[in-house]
């Protein structure tokens, strides 16, 4: 994956204030840097905001929150420490609500739900696996899903995690036979051309930190297949 894009522009800005900046991630880059040495969505954003402002000392930028490599879409950072602490602080309280989309191989006869087990994280595989009962090391893990759209091959999935686990999402989905498209790790048959999952991010609400205010932010879908035929087939 080293030769993704690695510059944020303006049609990656999605919300941007004194206080905040949200970014629709692209698939492929980190979010956070790790043992490979990858520049970081972090990286490119501190320096997008130093070339902006004219910075000449050190920018601050906190994580509020990841999502995975291969994933796209919404991202927040917060540009003060008083905003990463609040924003912290609503994620920890679930106030802080998450959308999700997916294209999944295709599952005959199901219906939108609501999925609860418990998941444990094998650290050296990197992979979460889904338990019915709570074992030792494992965490309980609940979201809610709805069939939005069924296409020739794919369905599109809306996702609402209520917990936020070690890959949650792409684990609770595949046990039930909810495959994510290119999703290897979790048992997709072929991966994407260019090492991405076609899961996304795609809503997030909050309240903002400073000005107390909703906020409630979409980020547009990949302009690939096949998520370019879910809105034109």
């Amino acid at each position: 994956m080293n030769n993704i894009k690695s510059e944020i522009n303006r049609e990656n800005i999605l919300f941007e204030d004194n206080h905040l900046i949200v970014v629709n991630k692209i698939s492929g880059v980190l979010v956070q840097g790790d043992n490979t040495g990858d520049t970081t969505l972090l990286d490119q954003i501190k320096k997008y905001l130093k070339i902006k402002y004219k910075k000449s000392g050190k920018v601050f930028l906190g994580l509020v929150h990841r999502i995975d490599r291969p994933t796209s879409g919404i991202v927040i950072f917060a540009k003060t420490s008083k905003s990463l602490i609040r924003l912290n602080k609503q994620f920890q309280e679930r106030k802080i609500k998450k959308t999700y989309w997916a294209i999944t191989e295709k599952k005959e006869n199901l219906k939108s739900q609501t999925i609860k087990n418990w998941l444990k994280k094998n650290k050296k595989q990197n992979k979460s696996y889904v338990y019915n009962n709570k074992i030792e090391g494992s965490k309980i893990a609940e979201l809610k899903f709805s069939i939005l759209r069924v296409l020739k091959n794919y369905i599109l999935v809306e996702i609402n995690p209520i917990t936020g686990r070690h890959h949650q999402i792409r684990a609770q989905l595949s046990d039930i036979g909810l495959i994510i498209k290119g999703d290897l790790k979790y048992g997709s048959k072929r991966n994407n051309f260019d090492g991405s999952i076609d899961l996304h991010a795609r809503n997030i609400s909050f309240e903002h930190p400073v000005k107390k205010k909703q906020i409630n932010i979409e980020a547009p879908t990949p302009t690939r297949e096949p998520w370019v035929s879910v809105f034109f087939d």
